[in-house]
């Protein structure tokens, strides 16, 4: 049996992100780490007609600087979640897929999720649906310390630093002509732009 490649939780996960879930039958999700700051895990970016635009979800860590990502919980005294859908509907709306999925994501977005993991697990099963990913999903049941494996993606597929575009064929993006190709953007950039044709894209991308 194949080790399975260890991945962090991501809102809106990345292209890159996805190409892994589609390349292995198991993943696992850590969900016992202490939960670091300014990270993929409640960030994502997509493209809009003024550029790169990060979306971010405000979370409450009850524990502190010691809260785990499974415990981390989602603030609400802002409607963040209407301003990421009115974002995403103002980035994608010229998309030629954008009318097909947005229904799902939309719902899956202005769901009050009390946690983190909730609403990830919620966009994740969504792209894997529409991208035809048949992937098992399971989450840590304790913490694996970090190390230098090539299974193990919790670090370089969640820092913004790491984020390169190496490996990205070209796609049609809604503002290409303004911005040129942004690559490794969230995977609803990918779905909205390619849509049954998404699978195939992330089968042929590099997965370091």
């Amino acid at each position: 049996m194949e080790t399975p490649p260890l991945l962090s939780t991501a809102y809106l996960p990345s292209i890159r992100y996805m190409a892994i879930m589609a390349s292995h039958s198991l993943v696992v999700i850590e969900q016992h780490e202490t939960f670091p700051k300014q990270t993929f895990r409640n960030r994502a970016e997509i493209a809009t007609g003024n550029g790169g635009l990060m979306l971010n979800v405000p979370v409450s860590r009850p524990n502190g600087n010691h809260t785990r990502t499974g415990e981390i919980t989602i603030s609400y005294n802002e409607p963040w979640n209407i301003r990421h859908w009115r974002a995403i509907e103002s980035a994608y709306s010229a998309a030629p897929y954008f009318l097909y999925y947005k229904d799902e994501l939309e719902q899956a977005i202005m769901a009050k999720h009390n946690r983190l993991l909730e609403l990830n697990n919620a966009i994740l099963c969504f792209l894997m649906k529409k991208m035809k990913i048949v992937c098992q999903v399971e989450y840590s049941e304790r913490f694996t310390p970090y190390n230098e494996s090539s299974l193990d993606y919790r670090i370089n597929l969640t820092s913004k630093k790491n984020q390169c575009g190496d490996g990205f064929p070209p796609y049609s993006q809604v503002f290409d002509s303004r911005y040129g190709f942004k690559p490794n953007l969230s995977a609803i950039d990918l779905l909205f732009n390619l849509g049954p044709e998404a699978r195939s894209y992330l089968l042929k991308l590099p997965k370091e």
